[in-house]
């Protein structure tokens, strides 16, 4: 068997470091298919060149890999360092000059652009979507000598239940990120069934919903507060209120287990009621963040969002009844963007209380999407124009500068309103100098005089 060094190459701390769970998952395939593996993380590392060259000389491995979780923070007021790809390529050269194994990369940022970011930072193999199977048996075929192709695109045969790896975490890194953020991150399910016409988690995921057990999901739990004595998780599913409502039996089997624990979650606006928040508390639901993602009917439907404002006041009501914090994230300059759009997109969102609003400002354009294929036929790129570096799709029936100047005016003044994202980063910053760890922004919602 083989000795793997895998890399997590994620530095972006914004809003906050995040634990390297997709290379600790992969990390406990190898380690029950037998090989040796060597967990590496280059933000816990201090970035340090000198560091990276010691590890790989120290633990002299037979194959890298590299797991590459962005390419960049999807931020159109961001500048050229924020492109992390530069960074990768740099990290690729530097394993080049210390070991002649061959370099694996993968990831859902990869995943995203898989050729381009291939040839770009001369890795030698690549795999797309999960690669707890697929590294495995791509290990096999170049160990045994035989032909492997370059790029393995596993996109069928897509795990489920028992066979996804639970993560095999690594003391040093918890210790760090406990440290820097407070908490760690696990997924209860897999795959996405909504369609927005922006997004790569169907992609990547798949649209079938492949879920965990409660059992084991609390079995992940207990060890990470048995091993580390973890109190904060962040479940990292693409969205946690399933239709299905695994959400909620997991939420009574924490109950149910008495387990001391405050957790986070991504959430949809959408199909979930007071009584359900009211559970998902008790059982230590401490603050969701919500994919609104745009403010008024005609741009909801314009991203194919399939829900409406009116159900995003309502979920915002029970929110607020319930008292737990919300952060909404909201994009403005998509498709069927137009000043009128704006406008009453600013007005519902005033009508949102004791919750933060992230506001965005354009959509970073993926190839195959929808969104992609919109911007090339409203002329916004061409069909030959590289995503490598960020484009984002602005919608072509308005101006940009005075959509953003309508934006601040509309946010001036509010320590719960944040434009542009890294306005909230700077406060993050400030708070977490202070001492403060966790999500940060739920310390800018009061609940205190609610009905005032």
């Amino acid at each position: 068997m083989s000795k793997f060094f895998l890399l997590s190459a994620n530095v972006n701390t914004d809003p906050y470091p995040v634990y390297p769970l997709g290379m600790a998952v992969v990390a406990s395939a190898l380690i029950t298919a037998g090989h040796r593996i060597y967990q590496y993380d280059h933000l816990a590392a201090g970035c340090s060149e000198q560091r990276l060259r010691k590890s790989l000389k120290q633990f002299a491995p037979d194959f890298v890999g590299i797991s590459l979780r962005n390419i960049d923070n999807v931020d159109s007021f961001s500048d050229e360092h924020e492109w992390y790809l530069a960074e990768i390529k740099l990290l690729v050269e530097i394993i080049r000059q210390e070991t002649a194994v061959p370099v694996i990369v993968g990831g859902p940022g990869f995943s995203v652009l898989p050729e381009e970011i291939l040839d770009y930072i001369a890795a030698d193999y690549g795999v797309v979507g999960e690669g707890e199977r697929a590294l495995c048996d791509l290990i096999t075929e170049l160990e045994e000598g035989r032909f492997a192709p370059r790029i393995i695109k596993n996109n069928k045969d897509l795990l489920s239940g028992t066979d996804m790896a639970s993560p095999r975490w690594d003391k040093d890194l918890v210790n760090f990120y406990i440290e820097r953020s407070g908490m760690v991150n696990l997924q209860t399910k897999r795959g996405c069934p909504h369609n927005c016409n922006y997004c790569t988690y169907p992609t990547l995921e798949g649209r079938r919903l492949r879920t965990k057990e409660p059992e084991m999901v609390v079995e992940e739990i207990k060890q990470a507060q048995e091993m580390f004595g973890i109190d904060t998780i962040f479940f990292t599913d693409s969205i946690f209120n399933d239709k299905s409502d695994h959400f909620l039996t997991l939420a009574e089997e924490f109950l149910k287990q008495e387990l001391d624990l405050r957790w986070y979650g991504f959430f949809r606006p959408q199909g979930i009621r007071a009584k359900e928040l009211n559970l998902l508390k008790r059982s230590g639901l401490s603050a969701m963040e919500v994919g609104t993602d745009a403010a008024c009917g005609a741009t909801l439907a314009g991203i194919n969002k399939q829900f409406t404002f009116a159900d995003v006041i309502e979920f915002n009501r029970a929110c607020v009844k319930e008292e737990i914090p919300t952060a909404h994230f909201i994009m403005f300059g998509g498709p069927d963007e137009t000043m009128a759009t704006v406008k009453e997109g600013l007005k519902n969102i005033q009508r949102l209380k004791r919750c933060v609003v992230f506001a965005f400002g354009g959509i970073r354009i993926h190839p195959a999407t929808q969104i992609h294929a919109r911007a090339i036929q409203e002329g916004v790129l061409n069909q030959k124009d590289s995503l490598l570096k960020p484009v984002y799709y602005f919608s072509p029936n308005l101006d940009q500068a005075t959509m953003n100047e309508n934006i601040a005016s509309a946010f001036h003044g509010r320590r719960d309103r944040i434009f542009p994202p890294s306005e909230g980063l700077l406060r993050m910053a400030t708070m977490n100098r202070f001492g403060y760890r966790g999500l940060l922004w739920d310390k800018l919602v009061s609940f205190k005089n609610r009905n005032k």
